[in-house]
């Protein structure tokens, strides 16, 4: 269990990443002209980035800065104001950056099209990544691009409503059913024990817990509706019926962190990015995170992550791949650990990272058993429409939400 009174930097802004999509957070200018052509380079590097604040741009562009004075090769850094659009477009126009964040949900889409260089088997630190994470940038056995970094989800714990209820360290839930029991006891009136945001990507945490999964790990057959998924939503739902559990948008609240600082729910369901948020936005609410409660097949969690994508048309791709290297070391990600509160892609480096802040030890325990959310063309859409979907659970049939959200998402894998 980690207490609160973290070092870590801010990283509020980072919490796009899990309340809304899969896709990765964008901020500041937007990419211009300055990406390779395909048809014979400058000699320059182009980077492009969606950013969490200043604290990850300024990060970034130092690294990136060093590896230039190392390399002697020029690189810029240009960080997107909506980084799927911007993407889009260089590629659209023939004009890609070299090097760019890429999102899960979007992989798919530009491996199908051809515009992503499959590399992640040329790095000396190929194996030290987390298996999963590695999982999550293969299609076809290809491992595409590096993870840069990576979260996961947690059980966030108010420990002064923990404490005025009689509740002590013994007490913090390891199962579903002392889940069930603390939220109950932790319920005061209208306010629930327990809030988290309407979606998948809070909701779904519990699918591997009780042995499910919204795809095969191949994600060539979608694995939505089973009876392990539809335990885990029939769980959720009795939650939401008894009271002891209530969506963050219920409460008037834009997600389960905004819903948790503000003091509606003593616990919450969310990932590492909230750390920022509760320094920056209720810096006086004391609380510790623990891993999520096992389910009936065990421990499990989702894991939120963007790889370092490289332009398969870039003239450049050996300098990119060598820029690679160096933003995937231990030492990089360490730094941007520091930096910006994100946990390293790399098993070395986080392992390092929870020796020296070990506040953020459920986030990278959660590692070893995390699933990855499903990244294969359209997915993306099904989720939104899974979401919509969840947001009626309480009084749903969780049996006739899963059929619906099968018939989808297989429509995407068997593209």
């Amino acid at each position: 269990m980690s207490r609160n009174r973290t070092s870590l930097a801010s990283v509020a802004a980072a919490a796009c990443a899990g309340l809304l999509t899969l896709s990765a957070c964008g901020g500041g200018s937007g990419f211009d002209d300055g990406g390779s052509s395909g048809e014979g380079g400058d000699g320059k590097i182009t980077v492009l980035i969606g950013s969490s604040g200043d604290a990850e741009t300024k990060a970034v562009e130092k690294a990136v800065a060093d590896w230039s004075q190392e390399s002697g090769t020029d690189a810029e850094v240009t960080v997107a104001s909506d980084l799927n659009q911007q993407l889009s477009q260089g590629f659209a126009s023939n004009n890609p950056p070299d090097v760019f964040y890429m999102s899960t949900d979007q992989l798919g889409g530009y491996v199908e099209n051809g515009s992503l260089l499959a590399y992640g088997d040329q790095l000396s630190n190929a194996d030290d990544f987390y298996p999963n994470l590695r999982q999550a940038f293969t299609v076809d056995d290809e491992f595409y691009c590096a993870p840069k970094d990576f979260s996961t989800l947690a059980l966030w714990i108010n420990t002064t409503k923990w404490e005025a209820a009689g509740l002590t360290d013994a007490d913090v839930p390891t199962t579903w059913e002392e889940l069930a029991d603390v939220a109950a006891e932790l319920k005061q009136g209208e306010q629930p024990g327990l809030a988290f945001s309407p979606e998948y990507q809070r909701v779904g945490a519990f699918f591997p817990q009780a042995g499910g999964a919204m795809t095969d790990e191949q994600q060539t057959e979608a694995t939505v509706d089973t009876p392990e998924n539809q335990e885990a939503l029939d769980y959720v739902q009795q939650l939401l019926q008894d009271g002891s559990a209530q969506y963050s948008s219920t409460l008037g609240a834009g997600w389960g962190g905004e819903a948790f600082g503000k003091e509606l729910a003593p616990m919450t369901i969310e990932g590492n990015w909230l750390v920022g948020a509760m320094q920056n936005d209720f810096p006086d609410v004391d609380y510790t995170v623990a891993e999520l409660p096992a389910g009936p097949q065990g421990k499990g969690t989702l894991a939120f992550t963007n790889c370092w994508g490289i332009a398969e048309s870039s003239p450049e791709q050996e300098q990119a791949v060598d820029l690679v290297e160096k933003l995937t070391s231990a030492e990089d990600q360490a730094a941007f650990a520091q930096a910006f509160g994100v946990i390293p892609s790399v098993e070395s480096a986080a392992a390092a990272y929870k020796e020296e802040s070990p506040e953020v030890a459920p986030f990278i325990d959660g590692a070893d058993y995390a699933q990855n959310p499903p990244s294969t063309v359209g997915a993306a859409d099904v989720i939104t429409d899974f979401n919509s979907q969840l947001e009626g659970l309480a009084d749903g049939d969780p049996a006739a939400i899963l059929e619906s959200v099968q018939q989808s998402l297989q429509a995407t894998v068997g593209q």
